[in-house]
């Protein structure tokens, strides 16, 4: 069975958050409206598309300049070696974001992969206003702008096994609905808060050491459940 790695992007494949550092750049005049936002969504009393939404809202900047900003952030160096060896035994490797399209794009580009598979949600510029579009968003749910369950349930139906690689809260969807969850950060905790298994790592080498170890003759061994430890809901 080949396997399907649903990598996410703010935080993963790019070690900062871009999208975050965006919004904190170029809202700089609301930031207590911004930081109020935040919390609601770390309280779990909004969805990421609604705060997407509100974030959206809060941002002044004009296209060029917002990818101007984008370009000064820097990829994983362990990625592009990463896709380079799974691609080239026969496994897929797709991007999934609750960021913006324009830089996953630009950045994929410029990392010499225009055409990797990725998904995300859309930033539509009208002179320094920025509106939200979510084309990926999922019917069967309420909160994600681009649910990342819905990436893994596609990839399980075409029979790969399907690997969540992420380190934030947007990414929890995607980590209960695949067969196997690489974690680091905020999803790390959640991941052992909720006693889901799952595999730590720190960058894109462990994946692909982890990826060249698995054994495709047998099930793959899941980790001990961890106890609980703090995390954000």
């Amino acid at each position: 069975m080949p396997f399907a790695y649903l990598c996410d992007f703010d935080g993963t494949i790019s070690p900062q958050d871009i999208g975050a550092a965006l919004v904190r750049r170029f809202s700089e005049a609301r930031a207590a409206e911004r930081e109020a936002l935040l919390a609601r969504w770390f309280q779990g009393g909004l969805g990421h598309r609604e705060l997407t939404v509100g974030e959206c809202g809060l941002l002044r900047v004009r296209q060029e300049e917002a990818l101007e900003f984008t370009r000064t952030f820097r990829l994983d160096p362990h990625f592009a070696p990463f896709v380079r060896e799974a691609l080239g035994r026969g496994d897929a490797v797709m991007v999934v974001s609750e960021g913006f399209d324009f830089y996953v794009r630009d950045h994929l580009a410029r990392a010499g992969f225009p055409e990797l598979p990725w998904a995300a949600n859309a930033a539509h510029f009208d002179g320094d206003r920025v509106t939200a579009g979510f084309p990926f968003a999922d019917p069967a749910c309420d909160s994600c702008g681009n649910c990342k369950a819905q990436h893994v349930r596609r990839y399980r139906g075409r029979r790969f096994h399907a690997v969540l690689v992420g380190d934030g809260l947007s990414d929890r969807c995607g980590a209960r609905a695949a067969d196997t969850v690489l974690a680091r950060g905020d999803l790390l905790d959640w991941c052992r808060g909720e006693e889901l298994a799952h595999v730590p790592f720190e960058h894109f080498g462990d994946v692909a050491e982890w990826a060249r170890g698995r054994d495709l003759a047998a099930p793959l061994p899941r980790p001990s459940r961890a106890g609980r430890a703090g995390h954000r809901p």
